[in-house]
């Protein structure tokens, strides 16, 4: 195990490493939060599939696999979809906006009403994001160092929290495209093809395991319309997602890059799918689906191999947990802190930084502490997804695409859809489907009830958003929330 553990060293060394030179190129709020919107095709690609590539998809994909057989595939599968969508229908929309946030971006069509509340929505789902993340360096030290959940924790959150406060998201952006390669060489081009012939090639697999392993829909129509509604609904409004979209250096590169990164995820769901069906067929009576990633690579894997792999997890574990993290200290700052004390970042590059930079180290603490707390990984992600979906689904793709919305059709729709899932979920349980759909329709009631039976919002407004949308409009020298029409 000496030459694994020298691997991960490495790796995470370098990890630090990058965080420390980001930190020479943030020198502004633009470098620090969004990498000054001037990443080309090739970062853009590599950064996106890596953030939205976790330690769900990888370690969860391959558990799925090994319950469900090839439709396993289709939680990762859909979290492909809605990055595809994202970017043919609504990125290049988004990037010419030049803001920071969503909320900023509900601001703007709405007539600057509609900030706090859905920021704190945003900020509560980003937070768990990047809670399920954090919980899942438990499993990946454990199976390296046999170390301490809590120990383990701590130090994969730490370097995660080092290296994103240092640089922002230049250093997040760098150690994402690392992590992307890892993650391309360890999971798809090592761990795929060893798996399958370990396991005897799919005649064997197919012969060991029973039919429904290879039916594409075997694990159910209701769960797949699940996952489509949470997930792939969910990559259109992820703080964690528009915060990449907006660092794309066009319109172009955002639309383009983006599908690259979409079509890539739905190859690494078919791949997590067959590892996990291999895994099956080798170790048929596993106590826990989610063990199958890490037995396979321990049991299967020659030295060196096993480290290199174990790094793609770790990788794509890091690149989430950094992704949703900056996210959180974002909406913290600009969506939460700014607009209750009524300021807004006019003192400076070096002050929106340094402002910047601790809500991140703030945010990380928090994280780390309520991992530690926590057990549960699919509870925790269940609920970010539900209270995101549930609550800004509708007021975000409503302000997109109808122009009879309005700000109190918003609220009203982010109070009821939020207030509604929650309250669902503590009577159907946490992980029932019933709470975002149920939650998602009265979103939806409310909303465009809400929004007819009110003033059309100020001409003046959707003019300044129209030429927001069109990239006509100047990036202000402060993201500052639009003031209501009087």
């Amino acid at each position: 195990m000496a030459v694994d553990y020298t691997v991960i060293v490495v790796y995470l060394a370098g990890m630090l490493a990058m965080g420390w030179w980001g930190m020479r190129r943030a020198r502004s709020k633009s470098e620090f939060l969004v990498a000054g919107r001037r990443l080309g095709p090739t970062m853009y690609s590599g950064t996106m599939a890596a953030i939205v590539l976790g330690g769900a998809s990888t370690i969860g994909g391959v558990g799925l696999g090994y319950q469900y057989g090839l439709s396993g595939a289709w939680m990762v599968f859909t979290i492909g979809l809605g990055l595809l969508a994202l970017s043919v229908f609504f990125s290049a929309r988004i990037a010419r906006l030049k803001v920071y946030t969503v909320s900023e971006m509900l601001d703007l069509r709405y007539g600057g009403r509609a900030g706090v509340i859905s920021g704190v929505v945003m900020w509560a789902y980003t937070l768990m994001l990047a809670v399920t993340s954090t919980i899942a360096y438990a499993t990946i030290f454990d199976v390296l160092f046999d170390m301490n959940r809590t120990l383990a924790i701590v130090l994969g959150g730490s370097i995660v929290v080092a290296y994103s406060t240092l640089g922002g998201m230049w250093s997040i952006t760098l150690t994402d495209m690392v992590q992307f390669v890892v993650k391309t060489i360890g999971v798809l081009l090592l761990l795929l093809p060893i798996a399958v012939v370990k396991a005897g090639g799919f005649g064997e697999m197919r012969d060991a395991l029973p039919t429904s392993y290879f039916d594409p829909l075997g694990i159910g129509g209701e769960t797949i319309f699940t996952y489509v509604l949470i997930y792939t609904f969910g990559m259109l409004i992820g703080q964690d997602i528009w915060q990449r979209v907006f660092t794309a250096r066009s319109d172009t590169t955002a639309r383009w890059g983006g599908t690259v990164a979409g079509t890539y995820c739905l190859a690494y769901a078919l791949a997590g799918a067959v590892i996990g069906t291999a895994a099956k067929t080798l170790y048929p009576n596993l106590a826990n689906a989610d063990d199958a990633f890490a037995t396979i690579v321990k049991d299967e894997l020659p030295m060196g191999v096993r480290g290199l792999v174990l790094a793609a997890a770790l990788a794509a574990v890091m690149s989430t947990s950094s992704g949703a993290l900056i996210a959180c200290a974002t909406v913290a700052n600009n969506d939460i802190w700014s607009r209750l004390r009524g300021t807004s970042d006019a003192g400076g590059d070096h002050d929106e930084v340094r402002g910047n930079r601790a809500f991140i180290l703030v945010m990380g603490l928090a994280v780390i502490g309520t991992a530690i707390a926590l057990n549960n990984v699919v509870e925790a992600l269940t609920v970010a997804y539900n209270l995101l979906v549930g609550g800004l689904l509708v007021p975000i793709l409503g302000g997109l695409l109808w122009k009879r919305g309005t700000a109190q059709g918003a609220l009203a729709a982010v109070a009821v859809g939020g207030l509604a899932v929650i309250g669902l979920m503590a009577g159907y349980g946490i992980l029932a489907n019933e709470p975002v759909y149920y939650g998602l329709l009265s979103s939806l009631a409310v909303y465009v009830a809400v929004s007819l039976a009110t003033p059309a919002t100020d001409e003046a407004v959707l003019t300044a958003w129209r030429e927001r949308l069109a990239g006509r409009a100047p990036e202000p020298a402060a993201a500052t929330p639009v003031p209501a029409p009087r």
